[in-house]
């Protein structure tokens, strides 16, 4: 019997020899699923809008991005498929970088039913006709398939659940941010201090010099470990905030406007941004037989999030070290000095970053844990070494506790420590008011424009952007006077 199959065959499992009833009845449970988990989403982000949490609620629309770029992912690799089979390449070739030895035959049943995309596959005696090989195999393809499916969700659910973890620990400040209101009810008289007698000097401050700098270093490393951020250094560090950005209001709530701030930045870190698709494909492709790549890789979340964790902790000894030089007795409350000269490259949001490339390369390290362990088994060579794995997987539990009880929350409250405060010192409808004025002005000055006030043109704009500044300026004053704690 002759079809319309590569070389008159016919595929007796192809979709026209399948069963009307089993096809409907696969294609209904696969709809009935995917609008679930599509419902699902669209309720909680209901609900998020409903309880005005922005910040979340834009997370949740990158999750549905990241979705909608898996399956345009799985939609191009489906298509590509016959292509990638019949692009050949001599034998000699896929004898290079590879992560396990090759055995001399690999016969089906060895390859223990794996699914494939197509489950016959006709089209490999393209090449094989040839004396030349594929070059990519379709059970490698399904394989690929799988993993970035395995990889994208391991991402989002472990930035979740750092996000919640690291929640849980700063709202346990809410109660320091509530005792610090009690406390300022009643105003006394300034009294002078000595600087060292502050307890935040105390913790933080480890003298002047190189030897001093050495030990503020060593102290702020192990720091993270252990009360990353106590009462003091809360209580310092959002004075100094309310004295820079909020000065007219001492009962600024800012436990609620770092929380917002974090929820803001959280939108970020659950994407999977295009240079860490770039670092995906530099680990697979140095994923070679004895060289145990993916054990020394893992080691890289680990010394940036101790490294991120230090540069946190000396950010604050910094603030402390600028007051204790500068002073050796103070009036009345220890006020410290934010600045973006603390940070790296002069920037607070480096740190975000080089979180986000924690999380994702930590979520790599475990979701290509799962992946090897659920589809070639324990014992694979690709899985490598026993005292190769335990190590990895230590490190990701270290990682994933560590950022979320101390790196997390400690990047919550010092990232509010830069020069500049974030627009989510605003309340939504004046963000949005800002925005409108902003874009107003914009369309006045570019109206105005024309070929006799060309010369006045520069001035112009000068002074729709000073009139923004100041208008910023107030709003944040506003803002500040009328956000008393909840």
């Amino acid at each position: 019997m002759e079809g319309g199959g590569a070389g008159g065959e016919v595929d007796a499992d192809a979709l026209e020899y399948t069963p009307t009833w089993i096809v409907a009845g696969v294609c209904s449970l696969i709809v009935t699923i995917s609008l679930a988990a599509e419902r699902c989403l669209h309720y909680l982000g209901k609900t998020l809008k409903r309880k005005h949490q922005k910040a979340l609620f834009e997370a949740l629309l990158k999750v549905k991005e990241e979705l909608m770029l898996l399956g345009f992912i799985s939609l191009l690799m489906t298509v590509s498929q016959d292509v990638i089979q019949r692009t050949c390449i001599p034998p000699s070739w896929t004898n290079y970088l590879l992560p396990c030895k090759k055995m001399e035959e690999h016969s089906v049943a060895a390859l223990g039913g794996r699914r494939l995309l197509p489950r016959n596959a006709p089209r490999s005696d393209h090449c094989r006709n040839k004396g030349k090989v594929p070059l990519l195999s379709l059970e490698a393809l399904h394989q690929l398939h799988i993993f970035i499916f395995v990889l994208a969700i391991t991402h989002v659910i472990f930035s979740v659940l750092t996000m919640v973890l690291g929640g849980a620990k700063i709202r346990q400040w809410k109660q320091w941010e509530t005792e610090i209101h009690k406390n300022n009810a009643g105003n006394g008289p300034k009294k002078l201090t000595n600087v060292q007698q502050f307890e935040f000097i105390r913790e933080r401050f480890n003298g002047v010099g190189m030897e001093s700098t050495v030990l503020s270093w060593m102290h702020s490393f192990v720091k993270q470990f252990y009360a990353s951020v106590t009462k003091s250094d809360y209580a310092t560090m959002r004075l100094g905030f309310i004295m820079t950005h909020c000065r007219g209001n001492p009962k600024f709530g800012f436990h609620r406007y770092m929380v917002r701030a974090l929820e803001a930045d959280f939108k970020k870190v659950v994407g999977i941004r295009w240079y860490l698709w770039i670092f995906v494909v530099i680990f697979m492709l140095l994923n070679v037989n004895g060289w145990h790549t993916y054990f020394w890789i893992s080691f890289l979340p680990l010394i940036l999030l101790l490294a991120v964790g230090t540069k946190l902790e000396h950010v604050i000894a910094q603030l402390a070290h600028d007051v204790a030089e500068k002073h050796s007795a103070i009036e009345g409350d220890l006020v410290v000095n934010p600045s973006d000269e603390h940070f790296w490259c002069g920037k607070p949001r480096v740190i975000l970053y080089l979180i986000h490339f924690i999380l994702f390369q930590n979520a790599f390290e475990i979701a290509l844990f799962f992946w090897i362990l659920t589809t070639y088994g324990f014992n694979s060579c690709i899985m490598d070494h026993v005292p190769f794995i335990v190590p990895r997987l230590v490190i990701g539990v270290v990682i994933q506790l560590l950022c979320s009880y101390s790196t997390l929350p400690l990047y919550a409250i010092v990232a509010q420590m830069g020069t500049f405060f974030n627009k989510e010192i605003f309340d939504e409808h004046i963000q949005q008011g800002l925005v409108g004025w902003a874009q107003k002005a914009r369309m006045r000055t570019e109206l105005s424009k024309d070929a006799a006030a060309a010369a006045a043109a520069g001035p112009t704009r000068h002074g729709a952007s000073s009139r923004l500044e100041m208008l910023r300026r107030a709003a944040a004053m506003m803002q500040c006077r009328r956000s008393l704690p909840r």
